[in-house]
């Protein structure tokens, strides 16, 4: 299951074009023993990542929405 391996999530990534869940990618940075500045700085892209991540699903389901008619 890759929600908790960010290896396996990066090869699923590249191989389907899939996004991980913010969920999950939220718990592989917590589950990681990072540095503060690490941590800030991945927090900070995470951040970034939801948000973006959030508006790709309005997007998507907007087009759906209109395909399914």
């Amino acid at each position: 299951m890759y929600h908790y391996d960010p290896k396996t999530a990066l090869e699923e990534l590249t191989e389907d074009a899939t996004l991980p869940n913010p969920v999950h990618v939220r718990d592989m940075i917590l589950r990681q023993r990072l540095s503060a500045d690490k941590s800030l700085e991945l927090n900070r892209l995470f951040v970034e990542y939801q948000k973006f991540f959030g508006e790709a699903q309005k997007l998507g389901k907007e087009i759906l929405k209109q395909l399914a008619g």
